[in-house]
């Protein structure tokens, strides 16, 4: 079987860069969120979703590098190194408060984050002969709120834009689209992954609609909300759990946007979470199967390659033994 480790890399520059903006985006966010546009949450949960995601981040990997013999990746860069190392933590902690609502249950939010962080260290599977995790944290956690406690829910619609007018919230739209659409066209390189679950999306909603009954402007009106502008740009696409290469970027994109179409037929709610995991655990899979497939093959060119040497051992020892024969005579 080929050989693997679990030592998790460094993200590239370009990721890095990414990850930087999306954290600095997304904390704009929660601030405007909290002071103009409506949100609903305590303000002080996303502190608390923060902080707490920021503990498990680094105790998981402290115990992660103790276990590998290894120093945690954080250190050795100066501060610089745990800022860059905890954006993926600080956009998972305010990504779940953000999205979910349970009421005044505060432990259910802090469980879900703790969750969602800890999910890179139990979801992962062999790329390239390493461990990465494969499950999407923040929407792990948010779809592991709404199944073990089915009281709670995703944030209202109208959470986004309660206290703003109706141009106001189109502009808010715009702005996300457009920095989104930049983000990942320029650093992500997840265009391809957009672009297939947008044009699926539309197709299931247009066949549910003429199969099913649906209202199809219902069906493709969600397409226009602040929550599915922000879920395309920065859940479905997110680097470290989507593939790379452009068609698997595609049947991934269109898996989610299929299982979306399933969830809705079966009159499933929160479809978009539960078929982003769904999709997350596939490809999980997958990789599982690809890494033992190739282990497999791996090992019987190894004994194809052993019992071909000891052939030619024998050819080599036969001709020997012949041209001692030979010479004798």
């Amino acid at each position: 079987m080929p050989e693997m480790t679990a030592t998790p890399t460094r993200h590239n520059p370009k990721v890095v860069t990414a990850l930087r903006r999306f954290a600095i985006s997304i904390t704009i966010f929660n601030i405007l969120g909290y002071a103009v546009l409506g949100f609903e949450q305590s303000w002080l949960w996303p502190i608390i979703a923060v902080t707490t995601a920021y503990a498990v981040e680094i105790g998981l990997e402290l115990v992660g590098a103790r276990a590998e013999g290894r120093p945690p990746r954080f250190a050795g860069n100066g501060p610089r190194g745990v800022i860059e190392f905890l954006y993926p933590a600080h956009i998972t902690g305010l990504a779940l408060n953000m999205l979910t609502y349970v009421n005044d249950q505060i432990l259910v939010m802090v469980l879900g984050v703790v969750v969602a962080v800890s999910t890179k260290w139990v979801f992962r599977a062999p790329v390239h002969g390493r461990l990465r995790h494969f499950m999407n944290p923040s929407n792990f956690g948010i779809a592991f709120i709404l199944v073990v406690f089915p009281w709670a829910s995703i944030a209202p619609p109208y959470h986004f834009t309660e206290h703003v007018n109706t141009p106001t919230s189109w502009v808010i739209v715009a702005v996300i689209l457009a920095s989104g659409t930049l983000l990942n066209a320029k650093l992500t390189g997840r265009m391809w992954l957009i672009g297939a679950w947008l044009t699926v999306f539309a197709l299931q909603a247009i066949v549910r609609g003429m199969v099913f009954g649906t209202s199809i402007p219902a069906a493709l009106g969600m397409m226009t909300g602040v929550a599915f502008v922000l879920f395309t740009n920065y859940m479905v696409t997110d680097p470290g759990t989507s593939p790379s290469a452009p068609g698997s970027q595609l049947a991934f994109g269109s898996s989610v946007a299929l299982l979306y179409g399933f969830f809705m037929i079966a009159h499933i709610a929160y479809g978009l979470f539960l078929a982003t995991a769904m999709t997350c655990l596939i490809r999980g899979m997958f990789l599982w199967a690809l890494h033992l497939v190739d282990g497999a093959r791996a090992e019987r060119g190894a004994e194809a390659r052993r019992q071909a040497g000891e052939v030619l051992d024998q050819v080599v020892a036969d001709g020997a033994a012949v041209g001692k024969e030979i010479a004798a005579a």
